[in-house]
């Protein structure tokens, strides 16, 4: 559950965590953490995936990266500069308790029973201790180390079922065909989108600027560094992905 703007989807996407959980940029993985260790252990081929979209895909890519230099990026420098880290931080570590049940359910799907009784252990000690999830509670308990993140996405991918070919959404960043779905299928058990649906855009947008202040400059960082942007972001998406499916 990645992971807003070219490779910053894949920084801060998708069903998140401090270090990558489901690259979806806005969504990523999510995270500027999950780049980097694609990128340092980098030790196989680059995966090859049909990219019948090119050009559509790349009109994309460049909204995206406008969208977050003029629009994300100056909004999360302002809400760093309102709220302490530690406030951030524990905001982080609320939505990531938060969304439990996508990855509970995930676990289950693909036959990771030790997995999900970790994730219920750590929401229940969180919930109770932690204040809600904003304090990482269970990390004081050994048994309850934080397995992989879980989508269905990777629970396709568990199955057999190929990526696809390749997509940029506007706003969502990088996916492929299964991951599209698998993110469609995972609003059904996003406790955001099923308790608050009128308010969940604004929640999403919140968690998503409010992930963005704790990595702000590692987009950058990245973008300057690679050749082609549009094709280093989608080999680190594709490379995390195949990572997580194999965890």
């Amino acid at each position: 559950m990645i992971t807003l703007a070219g490779l910053f989807f894949v920084v801060t996407s998708a069903p998140a965590q401090e270090v990558p959980q489901q690259i979806q940029t806005l969504s990523a993985e999510d995270e500027a953490f999950a780049v980097a260790e694609a990128l340092e252990e980098d030790e196989e081929p680059m995966p090859q995936i049909a990219d019948p979209l090119y050009y559509l895909n790349k009109g994309f890519f460049h909204f995206n990266d406008k969208l977050y230099f003029w629009g994300l990026k100056p909004v999360a420098e302002i809400y760093r500069s309102v709220l302490p880290r530690p406030f951030r931080t524990g905001i982080r570590n609320f939505y990531v308790n938060l969304k439990m049940p996508i990855r509970f359910v995930n676990c289950l799907l693909q036959g990771k029973t030790d997995r999900a009784g970790v994730e219920l252990g750590r929401f229940m000690v969180n919930t109770v201790f932690g204040g809600l999830g904003f304090w990482n509670a269970a990390d004081l308990e050994p048994n309850l180390s934080e397995p992989p993140d879980e989508d269905l996405g990777q629970t396709f991918g568990s199955y057999g079922i190929p990526h696809g070919f390749y997509l940029v959404w506007p706003i969502l960043g990088p996916s492929t065909l299964r991951d599209t779905f698998g993110r469609v299928g995972d609003m059904f058990i996003d406790p955001v989108t099923v308790m608050t649906p009128d308010a969940s855009p604004y929640l999403n947008g919140h968690e998503q600027v409010n992930r963005l202040s704790l990595n702000i400059g590692d987009y950058e960082s990245i973008k300057e560094a690679a050749v082609d942007p549009y094709e280093s972001l989608k080999g680190i998406y594709l490379q995390y992905r195949e990572k997580e499916l194999k965890k």
